[in-house]
């Protein structure tokens, strides 16, 4: 059971990483992302470790979308 909570938290997690609803902003996907990390990792899913590197591609994607607006494309 717990593993079936991870692996649908993670892939709804990672289904918004790479897939932000319509309309949404950088931010608001970003601000998304950061709420299911904690949930997760205050549900007792994640590990520190596991956390950390969710916020880190959080960010990432979040630099790229900025870059990415601010260079024109």
């Amino acid at each position: 059971m717990y593993e079936d909570r991870k692996q649908m938290a993670m892939a709804g997690w990672r289904n918004l990483l790479t897939q932000p609803e319509i309309r949404m902003t950088a931010e608001e996907q970003y601000d998304e992302l950061l709420k299911m990390a904690d949930a997760m990792q205050q549900e007792g899913l994640l590990t520190g470790a596991e956390w950390r590197q969710l916020i880190r591609d959080a960010g990432a994607v979040f630099t790229n979308a900025r870059e990415g607006l601010e260079g024109g494309t």
